[in-house]
């Protein structure tokens, strides 16, 4: 099946500038459709009121992390619930990385990062495109 490049892509973070990027690089790759919330309870309410195709979350972020906002969608039971979620993060650390899978991320990415490693990240959880 083909991925509709018209879906609806959520993208969480603090940082104006890491917004800017991450929709810049979508674009790139032919998605057009991007909202944006700079933290995870902004995220969460979207989320709520939008049908989303997939969801790209920071994970540093002040009220709601990205891993709590990823644990709330996981755990809401909603039509939401299976969203495909990608975490990015300038962390590495093994044991942030088995939080997050343990959560039901569906993958990682960790920053800096280039449209081709979005594109291979965003390939492994919605397919080619």
């Amino acid at each position: 099946m083909a991925v509709d490049k018209n879906m609806n892509v959520l993208i969480v973070d603090d940082y104006n500038t890491m917004l800017r990027i991450i929709k810049n690089l979508l674009k790139q790759l032919g998605f057009p459709n991007v909202d944006e919330a700079t933290d995870g309870e902004a995220a969460l309410e979207k989320v709520k009121n939008k049908h989303y195709g997939l969801i790209i979350s920071d994970w540093n972020m002040e009220p709601m992390t990205g891993l709590d906002l990823l644990k709330s969608i996981r755990e809401s039971g909603e039509s939401y619930a299976g969203v495909p979620f990608i975490m990015v993060t300038a962390e590495s650390k093994t044991e942030n990385v088995i939080a997050a899978k343990k959560a039901g991320v569906n993958n990682y990415i960790v920053k800096p990062f280039n449209a081709e490693t979005l594109k291979t990240k965003m390939t492994s959880v919605i397919g080619d495109f």
